[in-house]
């Protein structure tokens, strides 16, 4: 048993490490990426200028500060974009993943939050390595743009404390959190941070109207420190930055802290997977040669959440906006978003002293713009008005994520939606009392069918457990009839429960002294059946028939032959 049990690892080792070695980059990655050099490094630079300001809002937003978001994109974008599943990816720091790290910092500090950074990583990897990515491709998109649209208020309710210049409460509730700033804002008002956070807001969302690919973050952030410089407003600000990526360490790393930590990395890592595989379904969808390998893609952000705690970042996904400038911008390989890592590592090691005195309001309004934009008013009212299905999951889901929690939001979402469509499957399954008509005279051919006491019921659709109880109900009341067909050409897949109450339905009617008789069963829908053993009976009897006129023919001559 012991050398079965040894051989057994061993094989399920030699298993994952082959599993590994495919998700490994391939020379073609290479190749793809010397392919157009001179528009890749363009489009990395561009990336970059727009990711400096969200990398540093991110790193405030997070509660680790603007240098951990700084550190994060220039890690994990670097990290991802060699080992991740798409050529077109950009990683870092994002709203979405503040929103589940603020908890973290306020109960577990610094520490907590690097070491749930470098859970999730693992759990990625092995959601890599278990073949998990494909799954996140069957989310319905009801919960999808629920989530989207409930995450941007999330943030722009993060950001409403910078944005009025008063320190952020320690709520777990990011409502709970603006609505306390307002309270606080209200007795001591101050308007210089709340100017800079909405001239910032406006000055983005004007400009990407007017030209939608200039860095308008970066040059309205750039604006408001000059002005705020010049006129010498005291408003926080974003502070000293280390020169230079830190010296790693893991420090952090406490194992008595892991099982109070894991259900934090379990949220961190779900999400992760969520955004990255939506973000390269959208890049995509934004090109006609691009597909992204979902598999590798979990297996690249796992591997740079697993290095970023080491160098005092916070955990990374993929990023939507910075992609969709990616692409936009002209992006072919991988190497665009290894540019762009490098471009801001240049940042950090040459203008450090320069970003420290950037306002932290200036930030807030870079988030705030984005938040509008992320956003899509007109396509969450089309999608609510598809079916009242889809704006009550949209609902939940948008409703859940703001008032609760992320990932306490798609369970929500996925719960509601396969109740409601299971309660459509519900309605799509009929029993109907039918004729047999095989002479093409309908009516004829069902009066000298009852005129023999032979009654035929046809299933439709799903015979599952949503709807097995409805439809065993409508049975009619049969009386004056010795033999029933029962018609099972239509139905289109058999559960535990239809099954059953199929089995207990037979039963009673023979209890009655009615003979039943089965047409039309398919093959798939056997292995259900015999497991009850339904058919055994039927086929000793030779009551089981192909077709409806072989069934019928057999219920003429029982009932004539019957005394």
């Amino acid at each position: 048993m012991a050398t079965l049990s040894a051989v057994s690892v061993r094989a399920s080792a030699s298993q994952f490490a082959g599993r590994a070695i495919e998700l490994l980059p391939r020379a073609a990655d290479a190749r793809a990426a010397l392919q157009s050099p001179r528009t890749d490094l363009v489009a990395g630079l561009t990336v970059a200028v727009v990711a400096l300001p969200l990398a540093l809002a991110f790193g405030v937003a997070s509660g680790l500060g603007a240098e951990a978001g700084l550190i994060t994109a220039i890690v994990a974008g670097l990290v991802a974009a060699v080992f991740g599943g798409s050529n077109l990816q950009v990683s870092g720091p994002t709203g979405a993943m503040t929103v589940v790290l603020v908890p973290v910092v306020h109960h577990h500090g610094r520490d907590g939050v690097l070491l749930v950074g470098l859970l999730a990583g693992l759990i990625l990897i092995a959601m890599a390595l278990l073949r998990l990515g494909m799954f996140v491709r069957y989310l319905p998109v009801s919960v999808i743009e629920g989530f989207t649209a409930g995450i941007a208020v999330v943030i722009a309710l993060q950001q409403i404390p910078l944005a009025l210049g008063v320190p952020a409460g320690d709520a777990e509730r990011m409502w709970r959190v603006a609505f306390d700033a307002v309270v606080d804002f209200s007795r001591e008002p101050s308007l210089p941070a709340p100017a800079i956070a909405g001239l910032v807001t406006i000055a983005v969302l004007l400009g990407q109207r007017w030209r939608p690919g200039w860095p308008h973050a970066l040059g309205a952030v750039a604006v408001a420190t000059l002005g705020v410089e010049l006129l010498g407003v005291d408003v926080p600000t974003i502070g000293a930055l280390p020169q230079g990526l830190p010296v790693p360490s893991a420090g952090f790393i406490d194992p008595d802290a892991i099982g109070l930590l894991l259900t934090s990395a379990l949220a961190v890592a779900a999400l992760a997977a969520l955004e990255s595989l939506l973000c390269a379904t959208v890049a995509d969808s934004m090109t006609v040669d691009q597909r992204h390998d979902p598999d590798r893609e979990l297996f690249g952000q796992g591997l740079a959440n697993v290095a970023v705690p080491f160098f005092g970042g916070v955990p990374a996904t993929a990023a939507i906006a910075r992609t969709a400038v990616n692409v936009g911008a002209g992006a072919r390989s991988r190497l665009a978003s290894i540019v762009h890592a490098l471009a801001l590592l240049a940042v950090v090691i040459v203008a450090a002293g320069l970003v420290a005195h950037i306002p932290v309001a200036a930030l807030a309004g870079v988030l705030l713009a984005t938040t509008i934009r992320m956003v899509e008013l007109s396509g969450l009212l089309a999608l609510a008005r598809a079916s009242g299905s889809d704006a009550v999951v949209l609902i939940a889901t948008f409703t859940v994520t703001v008032l609760v929690d992320l990932i306490a939001a798609v369970g929500v979402g996925l719960l509601v939606a396969m109740v409601l469509g299971l309660r459509s499957i519900a309605r799509t399954s009929r029993l109907e009392t039918v004729p047999l008509d095989l002479t093409g005279h309908a009516a004829e051919e069902e009066h000298a069918l009852l005129r023999d006491h032979i009654v035929a019921v046809r299933f439709e659709g799903p015979l599952l457990f949503v709807a097995a109880h409805q439809l065993m109900a409508q049975l009619p009341d049969l009386t004056d009839v010795r033999v029933v067909i029962i018609r099972m050409s239509r139905v289109t897949s058999v559960d535990a429960t239809g099954a059953v109450l199929l089995r207990d339905t037979i039963a009673h009617l023979e209890r009655r002294g009615i003979t039943v008789l089965m047409s039309g069963l398919s093959p798939v829908h056997e292995p259900a059946l015999d497991s009850l053993g339904i058919l055994d009976r039927l086929r000793s009897d030779r009551r089981l028939f192909p077709t409806s006129t072989e069934a019928i023919t057999a219920a003429r001559v029982l009932v004539h032959t019957r005394p």
